[in-house]
């Protein structure tokens, strides 16, 4: 009986080896793809700018899509259940957002970085790594909860890193550090940080949140041992972003508590509670700090000759608008218009930039793009039966939303715009990194997820 049922246990870890993966065979269809568009899309703006194709830009991203094919083997070996649409969706805004980078490095402008691309290729190949050792080393993302209360204190400790006077960066806004000549921005790895802690302290006090406390104007406020942990962490980010000029990481970091929050427990009020503190907490920084006040001054008035012509105003802003006009419907083409005009058009001002040369109609397919990102981590977060990983998969899903929704309405002049990068597009390799170990955990979370129902049927 011990020998058949040795036997029995080696045939079905056979099966389970050679049982087909479609999760993973759609992943690769899709991937392949994104490869495909990332490459047409440098080729085009070669085509457009130089008449000529180079190909040694196509081969160092063609060392990129290995790398991306390597994480899409790690996925088979490790996590093979996972999300098939997050890794390509990340890898083609990348390919994406390298391609617009090179064709504004090839402008000749010297309003941008011919080196950029360069640089960012390396991000992107780091943080592609990155994201395939975390989900190889990352076997059980349960394991995250135990470490609550480090990755609040980690979170805190990175925020307080640029006030360090000898790794200090540097810049107008006190967030970078720079170590052996690589400048870093601490705070994209913090808000991971704090959405681990976010998300583990409000499993802990979940119960006690939403059954305890006093009643005040329709509200039941919580007892303050239980909130008040989770409101000085909170508070204390908020004064290091006030304090380093950094108004969009504070903006990211308050939605994604509050929208956290409402999860935990289910309760509008908080929502209505953070939206009036968030909008009064920027009219009165408004009021204090000038570098804010100038920001809305430039929202505002943004046509106003006086504004536009002066020295910090709303020159990037107006110019970012006309090339989005300019490229209308279709876009110039690639390599056909000049975004270079607008300064910094290869990192805050990337929208305007792809939306010049790709149109409306591209610029709307990468905002889908986006939302089936976000769509796929919210869908992953509610369908989990663990607390810990709805909440953590709808905290990084959420605060990804909010950074697109922020930069996007910034250079629309929707609202007013803040010191943020657009996920994946953007030059700056800090941003790159912290946005792919997002991807790494929702894969992780999303390979959990869609094995549970397996555990429970045995």
């Amino acid at each position: 009986m011990t020998g058949v049922a040795a036997d029995t246990t080696v045939l079905k870890a056979l099966r389970k080896v050679r049982q087909p993966q479609p999760q993973r065979n759609r992943e690769l269809l899709l991937l392949l793809f994104a490869i495909a568009l990332s490459l047409g899309a440098t080729a085009l703006s070669q085509l457009g700018e130089l008449g000529r194709i180079d190909s040694g830009v196509l081969i160092a991203e063609g060392v990129l899509a290995a790398l991306v094919l390597a994480l899409h083997v790690v996925l088979r070996l490790r996590a093979p259940q996972a999300d098939p649409f997050v890794v390509p969706i990340a890898t083609l805004l990348t390919g994406l957002g390298i391609a617009m980078i090179y064709r504004l490095g090839i402008s000749g402008s010297e309003l941008v970085d011919p080196n950029a691309a360069n640089k960012q290729l390396i991000y992107a190949g780091v943080s592609i790594l990155a994201a395939g050792a975390l989900v190889w080393a990352l076997g059980n993302y349960r394991i995250l909860f135990r470490y609550t209360y480090v990755f609040g204190f980690t979170g805190i400790v990175l925020l307080i890193l640029p006030f360090v006077p000898f790794i200090n960066g540097g810049g107008n806004a006190t967030v970078w550090i720079e170590i052996g000549g690589v400048n870093f921005q601490p705070g994209e790895i913090a808000k991971i940080c704090l959405a681990i802690f976010f998300a583990g302290y409000l499993v802990r006090t979940r119960e006690s949140l939403t059954s305890t406390g006093r009643r005040i104007l329709g509200f039941t406020f919580p007892r303050a041992r239980e909130f008040g942990p989770l409101l000085v962490i909170w508070l204390v980010s908020m004064v290091i972003i006030v304090a380093q000029r950094d108004l969009g990481t504070g903006l990211l970091i308050f939605g994604m508590f509050v929208a956290t929050l409402y999860v935990a427990t289910g309760k509008t009020g908080w929502v209505l509670i953070g939206v009036l503190l968030a909008v009064g907490g920027a009219v009165a920084a408004s009021y204090v700090l000038p570098y804010v006040r100038g920001r809305f001054d430039a929202w505002l008035g943004a046509f106003d000759p006086a504004l536009y012509e002066a020295e910090g105003g709303s020159y990037q802003l107006v110019n970012g608008i006309f090339g989005l006009a300019h490229g209308g419907l279709l876009g110039t083409g690639l390599g056909l218009g000049r975004p270079y005009l607008t300064p910094v058009s290869q990192s805050d001002y990337i929208i305007p930039s792809l939306g010049e040369e790709l149109g409306l109609t591209g610029l709307f397919a990468i905002l889908c793009l986006y939302l089936v990102f976000v769509a796929r981590g919210l869908r992953i977060g509610v369908a989990g039966q663990d607390d810990f990983g709805k909440l953590l998969a709808v905290a990084l899903s959420f605060t990804l939303a909010l950074q697109v929704f922020i930069m996007v309405g910034g250079v629309t002049r929707l609202v007013p715009l803040t010191g943020l990068t657009t996920p994946f597009l953007a030059a700056g390799g800090s941003s790159l990194l912290a946005n792919w170990l997002i991807v790494a955990v929702i894969l992780r979370i999303s390979d959990a997820v869609r094995q549970q129902p397996r555990a429970v049927i045995g």
